[in-house]
Order: C-alpha cells, then sequence, then structure tokens
C-alpha cells in the first residue's frame, strides 16, 4: 500500500507554481535562460543594478539616493525607446525586494490589456493587499511597486481611474510609468509623479557598452562597423544591440558594409553618389540611374530621403536654399509614411533638387 502523501512531502519549488502570478508584460527577468538556448542580446545584457545603467548618471543617482532613503515617490519616466527607462525601474525593484521581488511588483505593459477594468480588477486587487516583511533584504520596505510600462497607451478612462487608485493606496504601493510621449499622459497623473525625461544616449555611452558585449561574444568588429552600429541607433541601446546581434548572425565579421546590408540603409558613399546624381545630372538621367539602384540594392525610398535630407547638411549653399529644399523634403516624406507611390514621390524628389539646382545658378550669378 502507498504511503500518504503529506503536505511536507510535496517539493516547495513545484507548488510554487501554483501559486497565481502578477507579473505580465515584460518580465524580463522571470528565469535565467538555459546556456544552450540563444537568448536575445537586448535581454542578456539588459543592467540587473543601477550601476550598470549605461547613461543618465544624474537621473540614476537621484533615484538611487531617494531608494536608499525609503523616500521613493510616484515616478513618471519617459523618453524615446531604448534610453534605459524600464531598466533602471527593473534595477530598483531588485534593490528595494532582493530574492521578494516577483512578489512585489506588478508589471504590465502595452501588449496587455490597458482599459479601465484592468485598472479597477488587476491594479486595485494588487495594491490593496498588505505584505508582510519577515526579515531579509525585502524587510526594509513593504512597499510594493506597480511598472506600468508604455502607460501612453492607456484609455483616457483608464488614466483617471488610476488616478484615484494612486491617491487611495499611496500608504502602501508605488506607482511606476513609463511612456514615450509624455503628452498623451492625462495631467492629474502627471501631477502625481515626479518626472524623469530620459533622453536618446550619447554615442560615446552605447560605443563603451557594445564595447563590452563585443569582448564579451568575441566578435570581430572593426572600427568602422562599430561607428556604423553607432549611427544607425540613433541613440537607442535596444536597436544597437539588435544590430549587432542580426550583422553577427549574418556575418562573421561585422564591417560597415555588413551592417548596412542587414539593416537594409542606404552606404554613406550611396547617398554621396545619389546625391551628385541629383545636383548635376539631369531629370531622366537621375530617374533611371537612382531607380536602378533602388532596385539592385533593395533600397527603400524613405530611408533615401532621410539620408539625404542629412547629407545636405555637409554641402555648402545659401542659407535660403537649404531651407527650401529641407522643407520640400519633408513633405516627401510625409507623403511616403502614408503610402504614396515610391516612382512619384522619387519624381518629386529629383525635382525638387532641380529647382535647387537653378537657385544655386542665379545666386552664383
Amino acid at each position: 500500500m502507498a504511503e500518504p502523501i503529506t503536505l511536507m512531502d510535496i517539493d516547495e519549488d513545484d507548488n510554487s507554481s501554483l501559486k497565481p502570478s502578477y507579473n505580465k508584460g515584460k518580465n524580463v527577468a522571470v528565469a535565467a535562460p538555459s546556456p544552450g538556448k540563444a537568448t536575445p542580446w537586448v535581454e542578456k545584457y539588459r543592467p540587473h543594478s543601477l550601476a550598470d545603467v549605461a547613461a543618465h548618471r544624474d537621473i540614476v543617482d537621484t533615484i538611487d539616493r531617494l531608494t536608499t532613503e525609503n523616500r521613493l515617490p510616484h515616478l513618471l519616466l519617459y523618453g524615446p525607446p531604448g534610453t534605459g527607462k524600464t531598466s533602471t525601474i527593473l534595477a530598483v525593484a531588485r534593490k528595494l525586494y532582493g530574492a521578494q521581488y516577483h512578489n512585489m511588483i506588478l508589471e504590465l505593459n502595452a501588449s496587455d490589456d490597458r482599459g479601465i477594468d484592468v485598472v479597477r480588477q488587476q491594479i486595485q486587487d494588487f495594491a490593496s493587499t498588505q505584505s508582510f516583511s519577515f526579515g531579509g533584504e525585502s524587510a526594509k520596505s513593504s512597499v510594493k511597486m506597480v511598472l506600468l510600462d508604455e502607460a501612453d497607451a492607456m484609455t483616457k478612462d483608464a488614466q483617471f481611474a488610476l488616478r484615484r487608485v494612486i491617491e487611495k493606496y499611496t500608504k502602501n504601493t508605488r506607482f511606476s510609468l513609463i511612456c514615450n510621449h509624455v503628452n498623451k499622459i492625462i495631467p492629474a497623473l502627471q501631477s502625481r509623479c515626479t518626472r524623469f525625461r530620459f533622453a536618446p544616449l550619447e554615442e560615446f555611452h552605447v560605443s563603451e557598452r557594445l564595447k563590452h558585449v563585443i569582448e564579451a561574444e568575441g566578435l570581430d568588429v572593426p572600427a568602422s562597423g562599430l561607428a556604423a552600429v553607432v549611427g544607425l541607433s540613433n541613440g537607442d541601446m535596444r536597436k544597437a544591440l539588435n544590430i549587432l546581434q542580426s550583422t553577427h548572425m549574418a556575418s562573421q565579421q561585422i564591417t560597415e558594409e555588413a551592417v548596412y546590408l542587414c539593416t537594409g540603409n542606404p552606404l554613406p558613399k550611396d547617398i554621396e553618389q545619389m546625391s551628385y546624381w541629383l545636383l548635376n545630372d539631369s531629370f531622366a538621367g537621375s530617374f533611371k540611374t537612382i531607380s536602378d539602384m533602388n532596385a539592385r540594392k533593395g533600397l527603400a525610398l524613405i530611408d533615401i530621403v532621410r539620408e539625404v535630407t542629412m547629407f545636405i547638411f555637409k554641402i555648402k549653399m545659401p542659407a535660403g536654399v537649404r531651407v527650401q529644399l529641407i522643407n520640400d523634403l519633408a513633405d516627401i516624406e510625409y507623403r511616403l509614411t502614408f503610402g504614396c507611390n515610391d516612382k512619384l514621390q522619387l519624381g518629386s524628389l529629383i525635382a525638387t533638387f532641380t529647382k535647387a539646382r537653378s537657385a544655386l545658378v542665379a545666386a552664383a550669378k
């Protein structure tokens, strides 16, 4: 006869899987990935402490000091993607709660339902329950944390409901809102949070972090390849790591040409050549040569317009001609974002430069 199984015989780890979990969304640190599985470098090299955050030391040090002094307010972190907003808050949570991290934080992002029902039920249920600490790292703080990533995707009704929840449960819960566009957060919520803006990362910080990854992964990256990755990232660390990893998967050596080929962006020398055609060749000649290059290299016209716009600043020309040229290129880009015909917009691009060339000839007389 089999022996009866008591509660003490059940393995604690197996039983823990039956517990309900409040964590949803990104939840990047649920479990350490096994060594045999390929891990996205964005998650593999995500900072685990505030000291590891690549930039914005003034903001990080301020939040670190408030955390150490147990005076952490409600936070609103906003700015472009890939600048360290989520990593900073997750590092704060790890510092506050230690091993109890997963039990003390509710994480939601735009992949979850963000309507008023979530605020009234899931968030309010989590915030209303009292937490108890029985020693250990979390003994110093029994205040829980609600992390709302991409909060600008919340409906207006949900934001108004959240305002009342924040007021009601401030004693035992801290709310951290993360968004890209702060103007989409209602003023009532903004006034209840301490706001920090995360600007795009400087090239130096992106480069230093990438050098750390390159050394850790043992990659073959010449200086020109690293400069290409940093330039294409535009201050977005997440984008930089994704470009680096995808190029590494496609090519053993991460050269400048390999980076541009993998991302589909036009090479700087191609942009320089196109600009020469636009400023010197006839309408028909420019149309044919640029169309052929696009077809041969699989380039997108909108990428060409953006890169040509930046190249214009390197060309010496009268200020009035430059202003008009950039204004016309902005109109072309705007039309392309709405799916207008590429051939028509390429004709408009060439016509814009033809008009600018006439203005340059007139100014030279």
